[in-house]
């Protein structure tokens, strides 16, 4: 009896600790029932190529959602400018690597220079001159817009080289011609042999390089007397995202392999993710969502963690700008409209609050996730984008209710 006690306990730590995990899978499963109802079983959610370009066409959100999260950590605050300044960054690379020739690596620097920059204008005005972050925001919104229509003087510039779309629109390992040497029937799907097994041998290494961090990272909260879940909650935990990991390789792998922009996207996860979670400037970022004024008297120097966090969003934003245009090999004025909207959204649906001082990232990379299969989804199912933008409007809505209630109810209000 006390056993089942204890394994019903865990399993309600581990559902709790990752509730936007299972209701993701709970919302690819519907769409999944409800594309095979309509397409009478001929398209899939869950087939690999689709698998595959979710996470190409999301990327973007993904980078921003990191960003994004820093500046809503800091009180609720939010970044308008963020498409604008893929705009106007994705302008600026087309006229470099395009137009003038210019070295392909020269021209990424100097954009995510300028985007750092970009970044650091905003900064300098809310964490010095005390501006509002909505509506300096909202200034550079419409400044970088327009910036970036006279830049391209209102044409796309296109095509790019292809040794610049191979770093974000490339795969590993790269994949040959299929013949009758390589073939391999998995699922009933002829796949490349070669691409399935080094897929999934990365895919393993991965899963054990989670598993070994997150063994050192709660030994280390043991041996500084943090509080840590019970050994059966943990297990459980890890036991569920390894499996998420490899159901993922195994997809990728009957595909094409790992898209490249997924290992840019990792490296961009375990950095920030570290950074927020284990270093005193991350934490800072908390202390100030929590009570600006308490961290202020403890010797939190609030301005400069102001300025960092709106600096960050303006490198953050030049390299979504650089993988946008590899994806659509091309810089148009136009790119990244709504992309703040995806940004901010993906950060309250995975946990963050609307009040600052609470959300991860990898909470805002599952909300970022969430709103692609929802994207995905409804395109498959052929629903209309004004319907579309109404139920992602609602989404967000309701985790915002989610949060505010929560946060009555802990305060006994």
């Amino acid at each position: 009896m006390e056993n089942t006690n204890k394994l019903t306990s865990s399993l309600k730590a581990v559902f709790k600790g990752n509730t936007m995990i299972f209701v993701l899978v709970g919302v690819m499963l519907l769409f999944e029932v409800l594309i095979g109802i309509k397409t009478e079983g001929v398209a899939s959610l869950f087939a690999p190529a689709n698998i595959t370009n979710i996470i190409r066409q999301n990327a973007y959100v993904v980078i921003l959602a990191t960003g994004m999260l820093l500046c809503i950590l800091t009180g609720g605050n939010i970044d308008l400018s963020v498409g604008s300044v893929v705009a106007l960054v994705g302008a600026l690379a087309g006229v470099f690597i395009v137009n003038l020739g210019m070295p392909i690596w020269l021209a990424i620097c100097l954009c995510l220079i300028i985007g750092t920059l970009i970044g650091a204008f905003h900064g300098f005005f809310i964490a010095f001159v005390h501006i509002p972050p909505f509506i300096t925001t909202l200034a550079g919104m419409l400044l970088w817009r327009g910036v970036a229509t006279i830049v391209l003087d209102g044409k796309p510039i296109a095509p790019f080289p292809q040794k610049y779309l191979n770093l974000f629109e490339s795969f590993l390992p790269n994949a040959g011609e299929l013949t009758e040497a390589n073939e391999l029937e998995v699922f009933g799907e002829i796949v490349d042999k070669h691409v399935l097994i080094i897929t999934m041998i990365i895919t393993l290494i991965c899963v054990i390089a989670y598993i070994a961090m997150e063994i050192v990272s709660r030994q280390k909260k043991i041996r500084n007397g943090y509080t840590v879940s019970s050994k059966s909650s943990f297990i459980a935990k890890i036991a569920l995202l390894s499996v998420v990991i490899v159901l993922l390789g195994q997809f990728l792998a009957r595909d094409r392999g790992l898209p490249v922009i997924l290992i840019l996207l990792g490296v961009i996860i375990a950095a920030y993710g570290y950074f927020t979670q284990n270093t005193v400037p991350g934490r800072y970022l908390y202390a100030i969502g929590g009570n600006e004024k308490a961290a202020r008297l403890s010797g939190v120097n609030t301005n400069k963690v102001m300025f960092f966090a709106y600096t960050n969003m303006g490198f953050i934003s030049a390299v979504a700008a650089l993988v946008t245009i590899a994806r659509l090999n091309s810089a148009q004025p136009t790119a990244g409209q709504n992309y703040e909207m995806d940004a901010i959204a993906s950060c309250f649906i995975g946990g963050a609050s609307a009040y600052g001082g609470t959300g991860t990232v990898s909470g805002a990379v599952v909300g970022a996730i969430f709103m692609g299969v929802l994207n995905n989804g409804m395109s498959i199912l052929g629903v209309d984008m004004n319907w579309q933008r109404a139920v992602k409007g609602l989404v967000l809505l309701l985790a915002v209710l989610f949060d505010v209630m929560s946060k009555k109810k802990k305060s006994g209000k």
